[in-house]
């Protein structure tokens, strides 16, 4: 790659910065996969981690001290800035979102494989030798513990695994980002999306004096972390009564049909979402939690017409494919323009202005390129029809681009989506029959990046960008310092998973999903083996008119100022287990707290308050991941603030 910015504006990235922030992603791996497992407290479920904005927060207050004694060494808001962002980069792996979901899905298929499952008959021979470690002697202490993977026995046998897994990870991340790169003008600064995510971090690094001067900002962050200390202490002592702000489930006061057919329905206080939500375009959530009622309510209406599917997880990654591919379809123009000037070089009219961007564009396409190449062969060596590569991956970048865009513009500050992803809908659109044994198993490996999307590195990889514009990092350097954190991450997530499980066993004392997730993926294998399945005709019908319906939404928006429903809050709410499942009520709250103050305040109230918001945030956050670490270094539970 060559050097596209002054000297100036590479060196605003220093070596110092990046290697702390190399150290700091090893921390956080440990951190998160320690957490997540062992107490079952997840910190990147959230569209903001917990981690970052603690290890953020912590440096910030060091950094006081060295303005104050160590003027000369102190850190700037730039080198701040890369140190967040190299951390988010590792936090889009470790953690309940991907990389737990990765190693327990590779061990799972041996262990748990029995006379009457018949797995070693229905799709053991489609596993690739390179793929994990089959051997039972191996995987006996990695689901009962008490050993230490820290012996050549071990290390020998997961060394293979290890290195492809974390390959394959690094290139598929990496090419993310560079297809960011292209798109990243576009977004920001023709089109101006807002990104409300990036907007608490950029006012502790590049404002941080007048910022954590700012009296409302602790005055919320007081409120929420009061609630937290004391919800803390409850756990401690247990006759300190404790404040409800999580979830309460209340559809089980609805016993008769059709009102029980709301299922399972769950109320929230958090004061991180309400801050969160905050931000997010009053539209949008509106929209978000008028659209999850409107889904409650089509159930009842459902129960008492006797229907008995709705297929709405089919509708939900037909309404994702259709918002990615409006969002591609709205940039082909700046793309075009893009190729254009790779084809043509100075001779192309319109020329884009590279300096302004972290690589060349011929770099990024060359990389895009080089990315998807090792991923195809990849999955075709694994044993996948290049076909299905080609169709598997052209879903999974479509619901990239369509989170991405919703990130961009909005914010949402949670947007799982379980059981929405590509096999569910090549096994709905195909039949299991066509697509084949072999690529059924294979895709059954990587379906721990396609779960439920909540860290997906895409929106994470392309706010870091943002944050990287506000500070004038947009270089070189920084493309180096977020791929390092990609690779060392990568790898230092895998062997310290490794490392905990063989010490505290995968089926014995930890309390996540690392034991359990591979039935989640191989149950569905095992059906589909043993009873192939045809093209869903019906699933189809639903899943087209749900592509139309998201295409009047956005149709209706754009001719008419006054449409309050918004696409993006109709594809978040979607899905049998979607985002707006567990925070729908906290989304409320804060919209109607947003509408009185625009209402009767105007922008200027509103502007005022949003310290306030900020600090609700970084209450709950900070006092949250404080009783996470006393917990870690107690060995003992702690209050999780989710």
């Amino acid at each position: 790659m060559q050097p596209l910015a002054s000297s100036s504006k590479t060196r605003n990235i220093t070596v110092r910065a990046i290697s702390i922030g190399l150290i700091l992603v090893v921390v956080n791996s440990y951190w998160i996969a320690i957490s997540s497992e062992l107490w079952y407290s997840v910190f990147t479920a959230v569209s903001l981690f917990f981690n970052t904005i603690f290890c953020l927060f912590a440096l910030i207050q060091i950094n006081f001290l060295f303005q104050r004694f160590f003027p000369k060494q102190a850190f700037s808001p730039q080198e701040l800035s890369v140190m967040y962002i190299m951390m988010s980069m590792v936090s889009t792996i470790s953690g309940h979102t991907m990389m737990m979901y990765l190693v327990g899905t590779l061990t799972h298929p041996f262990w748990f494989a029995t006379a009457e499952n018949e797995w070693q008959s229905l799709f053991w021979r489609y596993i690739p030798s390179w793929f994990t470690v089959s051997d039972k002697a191996i995987l006996t202490e990695y689901f009962r513990g008490e050993s230490t993977f820290y012996t050549t026995r071990y290390i020998k046998a997961w060394l293979v695994p290890m290195s492809a897994w974390s390959a394959f990870i690094f290139c598929l991340f990496s090419t993310l980002l560079c297809l960011n790169v292209l798109i990243r003008r576009r977004w920001m600064e023709e089109e101006r999306l807002t990104y409300p995510i990036t907007q608490l971090p950029i006012e502790m690094t590049m404002n941080a004096n007048s910022f954590f001067r700012n009296e409302l900002l602790w005055c919320g962050f007081g409120l929420s972390g009061t609630i937290t200390l004391i919800n803390g202490l409850h756990i401690l002592l247990p006759t300190i009564p404790m404040i409800p702000v999580k979830f309460h489930e209340v559809g089980h006061y609805f016993t008769s049909k059709p009102w029980n057919a709301i299922g399972w329905t769950l109320v929230d206080f958090h004061p991180f979402i309400i801050g969160l939500t905050f931000f997010i375009p009053l539209d949008l959530s509106f929209s978000c939690w008028f659209f999850y009622l409107l889904s409650k309510s089509e159930k009842v209406f459902a129960s008492s017409m006797g229907w008995h599917n709705l297929y709405l997880n089919e509708r939900s990654v037909s309404a994702w494919i259709a918002l990615g591919l409006l969002a591609i379809w709205t940039s082909r123009k700046h793309l075009g323009r893009i190729g254009k000037q790779i084809l043509m070089g100075s001779q192309a009219k319109g020329k884009f202005d590279e300096s302004k961007e972290p690589i060349r564009y011929r770099t990024a396409v060359i990389f895009v390129i080089v990315g998807f190449l090792f991923i195809g062969l990849f999955c075709y060596y694994a044993g996948m029809s290049l076909w299905a590569i080609a169709l598997f991956f052209f879903v999974y970048l479509a619901m990239a681009f369509g989170i991405a865009r919703i990130r961009a513009a909005f914010g949402p500050p949670y947007h799982e989506v379980v059981f929405v992803n590509p096999r569910q809908f090549m096994t709905v659109v195909l039949g299991s029959r066509m697509i084949g044994s072999a690529n059924l198993t294979i895709m059954a490996f990587l379906y721990p990046f396609t779960r439920c999307h909540r860290s997906h590195p895409m929106p994470n990889q392309l706010e870091s960008l943002k944050i990287a514009q506000q500070g004038d990092m947009l270089n070189r350097r920084l493309m180096w310092a977020m791929m390092s954190a990609i690779g060392i991450g990568a790898i230092a997530t895998f062997w310290i998973y490794l490392s905990i499980v063989y010490k505290y066993g995968a089926s014995a004392k930890l309390h996540g999903w690392i034991a359990g997730i591979g039935w989640e993926t191989f149950n569905p294998l095992q059906s589909w083996l043993n009873h192939p399945s045809s093209t869903d005709r019906t699933a189809i019908m639903f899943m087209g008119g749900n592509v139309l319906f998201v295409f009047l939404l956005m149709a209706m928006r754009h001719r008419f100022i006054w449409w309050p429903f918004h696409p993006g809050g109709y594809v978040l709410s979607g899905g049998a287990w979607s985002g707006m499942f567990y925070i729908w009520n906290a989304v409320l709250i804060s919209w109607t707290i947003k509408w009185f103050i625009l209402k009767y305040g105007g922008l200027k109230a509103y502007r005022k308050a949003c310290p306030f918001f900020f600090g609700l945030v970084l209450g709950d956050y900070i006092i949250g991941c404080g009783w996470n670490i006393i917990g870690l270094i107690f060995n003992t539970p702690a209050y999780s603030i989710w």
